[in-house]
């Protein structure tokens, strides 16, 4: 399993401002005015951890994860942009996520998971699981038909929803560690530049608990997931072309012969 390579150095209180100026040697930083922690960890491509550095990721994973588990509203990377999280089965968190971004409460809410055999509880499955296996970990959101056992509370609008494993370990251990599907949308605004840090949504920090800094996330990762429709048997519909399209297509064409649904065009 690859780890992070987590730069250990000691917790201090600063303000938001003073977390900008010298973030490079804070690991825990609380911010003194704003009562939110930020939670610094390294680019998740890091590795060879010594059993110290893994202790120091795995009590981040804890703070998060019992940020998490008292209903609370967190931010944090993953493989495409960093992205704000609650626990999909907290109703009222599920609405708290809605008023910190201010969001259309008729725009659905994905779920994030940490293994494929977890998509099967909250979802209908109706593609093989190689496909499934095919395409996560990855920038896939995969839109299908949800179970019962989804938060009815989530999304209520729509019989569908769409599930991420993101290519990221924090994350994936994240999820595991909570046992629950998180809700997940996108936390950072608008920018023009090629990277995604989270510094770029300070302004969100006052209506978080948390906020796990893992540095700037690059390429072309600002255009979010691919999210494509499986919800109907043998076709597929991109409903975002997202950073993965033409290799996700080459999967749902080429290897499993999956034919694309026009909709209503």
């Amino acid at each position: 399993m690859v780890f992070f390579r987590f730069i250990h150095s000691t917790s201090t209180l600063v303000n938001t401002s003073s977390y900008t100026r010298n973030k490079s040697f804070k690991s825990v930083i609380m911010c003194k005015e704003l009562k939110t922690r930020v939670l610094r960890i390294p680019p998740h491509s890091s590795e060879d951890l010594t059993s110290q550095q893994r202790e120091c990721v795995l009590e981040v994973l804890r703070s998060t994860s019992a940020a998490l588990g008292n209903g609370e509203v967190v931010a944090l990377p993953t493989d495409t942009i960093y992205g704000l999280a609650c626990v999909a089965q907290n109703s009222s968190a599920v609405r708290r996520v809605y008023d910190i971004k201010g969001r259309n409460g008729h725009k659905p809410l994905a779920i994030c998971v940490g293994e494929i055999q977890d998509i099967y509880r909250f979802c209908k499955v109706s593609v093989k699981e190689a496909l499934l296996s095919d395409l996560l970990p990855g920038p896939v959101t995969l839109v299908l038909e949800r179970s019962d056992t989804l938060n009815a509370d989530l999304n209520p609008f729509t019989k569908l929803i769409g599930v991420r494993i993101p290519d990221h370990p924090f994350m994936r251990r994240l999820c595991q560690m909570c046992g629950e599907p998180l809700a997940l949308t996108s936390a950072n605004v608008s920018a023009h530049t090629s990277t995604v840090a989270a510094s770029e949504f300070e302004d969100l920090w006052p209506s978080l608990a948390v906020v796990v800094d893992g540095g700037p996330i690059g390429d072309q990762n600002r255009l979010g997931s691919t999210v494509v429709d499986l919800s109907v048997c043998g076709r597929y519909r991109i409903i975002r072309p997202g950073c993965a399209l033409s290799a996700t297509v080459k999967v749902l064409e080429g290897k499993h012969g999956l034919l694309e649904d026009p909709g209503d065009q």
